[in-house]
C-alpha cells in the first residue's frame, strides 16, 4: 500500500511546490490539493466538517492545477492529483486541455480526483444546479475523456455540447489520467465510478468491506474488471492499527492529512510520518 499525503494548501500556508520537493525526497508516493474557486460569504450551506464555522483554509484555496504544474516542475517521481477537484465548475475544453497540458508537462503523473461539491452557494454562482450537479460531473467528465483520447472529439449533452474538434497536447497516460471518485458509498456513486472512474477516494473506513462488495457488483454490471480499480481513502489522520486495516482492505494508497499550516507546522508533521513509509 502507498502512502501519500493530502494537504489543504493556502496563500498562509506552506508552498504546495515546498511540500512536493520534501514529500519525493522522503518517499512519499503522492501528493493530492483540494479545489475552491471561491466561498460566498453567505454561509447558508453548513460547513462539511460539521462544525459552526468554515475553516479559514477553505476561502484561501489556490488554484490545484497551477500549483500542481509548479510541483511537477521541481519532482520527477511524485504523483500529484486533486483531491478533490470540482469539475462541473470549470469550462470543460479549458479543463481537459489544463490537465492533459499538466499530465503531459509531468511526464503522466497526474491523478484527477473528483467530487460533486457540498457548497450550494458556490455552485450557484457557476450556474450549477445543486440538484443536478452529479448528472452535470457526469457530461464533463465524459466530455474531456472524449478530447482527451480522441483525435477528433465530439460531445452533446445536456450540460456540454461542442462539434468536431482537434485538442492537444493529449494526456501521456491514456486513455486518460486516473480519475478518483470522491464521496460516500452508495448505488450512485459506484454506478458513475463503473461508468467513467477508475477508481473511489472514499473517507473514513467503516463498513469498506461490504462497500467495496457493492463497488464489485456495479462494477461486474458494467463489465468492468473490479480488480484494475484504484482505492484511496483520504485525509487520514494514520496510526498502526487503522493502516493495516486499509491493507487488509486491499486499499491501493493512503492519503495522510497533512496540516494547513506554515513551514514549521507541516516539516514535523510530515517527518513523523515518513516513520509509516515501508
Amino acid at each position: 500500500m502507498k502512502i501519500g499525503l493530502a494537504f489543504h494548501a493556502t496563500d498562509l500556508a506552506m508552498s504546495p511546490v515546498d511540500l512536493a520537493r520534501e514529500a519525493e525526497a522522503r518517499g512519499f508516493h503522492s501528493l493530492y490539493l483540494p479545489e475552491h474557486t471561491h466561498i460566498p460569504s453567505s454561509r447558508r450551506t453548513p460547513a462539511p466538517t460539521g462544525t459552526p464555522t468554515l475553516g479559514e483554509e477553505y476561502r484561501r484555496s489556490p488554484d490545484p492545477y497551477v500549483a500542481l504544474a509548479a510541483a511537477a516542475a521541481v519532482t520527477e517521481r511524485l504523483r500529484l492529483g486533486t483531491g478533490i477537484a470540482l469539475v462541473a465548475q470549470h469550462d470543460p475544453i479549458a479543463l481537459a486541455k489544463t490537465i492533459a497540458s499538466i499530465d503531459w508537462i509531468s511526464g503522466g503523473r497526474f491523478v484527477l480526483g473528483i467530487g460533486f461539491g457540498w457548497n450550494h452557494e458556490e455552485m450557484e454562482n457557476h450556474g450549477i444546479d445543486p440538484k443536478r450537479r452529479r448528472a452535470h460531473v457526469r457530461e464533463v467528465m465524459l466530455a474531456m475523456q472524449e478530447l482527451w483520447s480522441k483525435e477528433e472529439a465530439s460531445y452533446q449533452g445536456e450540460f456540454v455540447r461542442f462539434e468536431p474538434s482537434w485538442m492537444w497536447p493529449k494526456p501521456v497516460q491514456q486513455p486518460r489520467p486516473p480519475v478518483l471518485l470522491g464521496g460516500a458509498p452508495g448505488p450512485t456513486l459506484f454506478r458513475q465510478i463503473a461508468e467513467y472512474g477508475d477508481g473511489w477516494m472514499p473517507i473514513g473506513g467503516a463498513g469498506m468491506k461490504q462497500a467495496l462488495e457493492a463497488l464489485r457488483r456495479a462494477m461486474d454490471e458494467a463489465k468492468r474488471d473490479f480488480a484494475a480499480l484504484h482505492f484511496v481513502p483520504f485525509g487520514v489522520f494514520p496510526d498502526e492499527a487503522k493502516l493495516a486495516y486499509y491493507a487488509e482492505n486491499g486499499m491501493t494508497e493512503v492519503a495522510l492529512r497533512i496540516p494547513s499550516g506554515p513551514r514549521d507546522e507541516v516539516m514535523p508533521v510530515l517527518d513523523d510520518y515518513a516513520a509509516y513509509l515501508g
